[in-house]
């Protein structure tokens, strides 16, 4: 299959090589000219993704617009979720009639509070529910791109839509897993990047397992109880999209949200923080539409809330966790 990569990142860069290792033809999209021309002519994407000294042949990549997604059955689009919208806009005249959409983005949109996969088919002027496709998981970029054995999920309301995407992600290293859970699965991948700078925070300030362990479980708790009100399917939030990706992002600092939060248990600000780290960390702005979120919902969001504080009012690690710990005995 001719498949597009929207955004060429570490994770749109590792999957687009998981995408050639499955014998697709895969071009690359990305503004940045030596980007574009480091893939193209030298099969390497210095920048964004080191580790990998060469990506397959069957890589390509453009800075036109038009040209990227010519012809393509697949578009897959991994662009930091609080910018998807303006640049989907672009797109949108482009992207073929019978092309299936795919989103690797986790986060909520800040301004409005919807999921990717709201954002992504409104900047595509209604984009057909059957033709949108998210997938999340415990899929550590440099991990994947490294070819370790990993897996997916594959979620769209047409399920054989769900199939076509994972078949064409199907390698000897890769597994993809269907559901038509598409609300589930973009709240699992956006709302654990906020329990992973808790997590991260912790450890940072030096804490151990036990309060990691409270983190993770009462932060999947939170984002169960989310996912219930918004009517997600359950068993999501205790599969691969949920606990897995949960276990993989708030346990290694390979994660971006977890450096971020263990740079903020460390003393630094939320400014010093962003300055050093090494891309995007969505959680940061996704904290604070979750706690929107969970009062649109009427459901409580402590952890949540707690990050927020600090991301707005500098709270320190110390005064985070009791925000966290704090109130009556309640049943579990």
């Amino acid at each position: 299959m001719k498949v597009t990569v929207l955004g060429a990142g570490a994770w749109g860069t590792a999957f687009g090589q998981v995408l050639a290792d499955a014998g697709n033809d895969v071009t690359m999209w990305a503004r940045e000219p030596g980007i574009v021309a480091g893939i193209r002519d030298n099969h390497h994407n210095e920048a964004r993704l080191p580790s990998v000294k060469r990506l397959p042949d069957n890589m390509t990549a453009t800075g036109d617009r038009a040209e990227a997604v010519k012809d393509a059955q697949i578009v897959v689009v991994a662009i930091a979720a609080q910018h998807a919208r303006e640049a989907l806009e672009l797109f949108a005249p482009l992207i073929g009639s019978q092309a299936i959409v795919v989103s690797l983005m986790k986060g909520i949109e800040r301004a409005t509070g919807e999921r990717m996969d709201e954002v992504v088919r409104e900047a595509l002027g209604g984009l057909p529910v059957e033709r949108f496709v998210a997938i999340s998981g415990p899929n550590l970029s440099k991990e994947v791109a490294d070819r370790q054995p990993s897996a997916t999920v594959v979620a769209c309301e047409d399920i054989d839509n769900a199939k076509i995407v994972a078949q064409a992600c199907k390698t000897p290293y890769f597994k993809a897993f269907v559901t038509t859970d598409v609300i589930g699965v973009e709240m699992c991948g956006s709302l654990k990047n906020v329990v992973a700078l808790a997590v991260g925070m912790a450890r940072g300030a030096g804490y151990g397992e036990n309060t990691a362990a409270m983190i993770e479980t009462r932060g999947l708790a939170e984002l169960a109880a989310l996912g219930k009100a918004a009517h997600a399917e359950s068993k999501t939030f205790q599969g691969l999209a949920g606990v897995g990706d949960l276990i993989a992002t708030c346990g290694s600092p390979l994660s971006r949200n977890y450096t971020f939060g263990a740079n903020l248990g460390r003393g630094m600000s939320v400014e010093e923080a962003t300055n050093v780290s090494n891309g995007v960390a969505e959680g940061v702005p996704t904290t604070e539409a979750v706690v929107r979120m969970g009062e649109q919902l009427g459901v409580p969001t402590p952890l949540a809330s707690a990050m927020n504080d600090v991301l707005k009012r500098g709270l320190t690690c110390e005064q985070m966790l009791h925000e966290l710990v704090k109130g009556d005995v309640t049943e579990e």
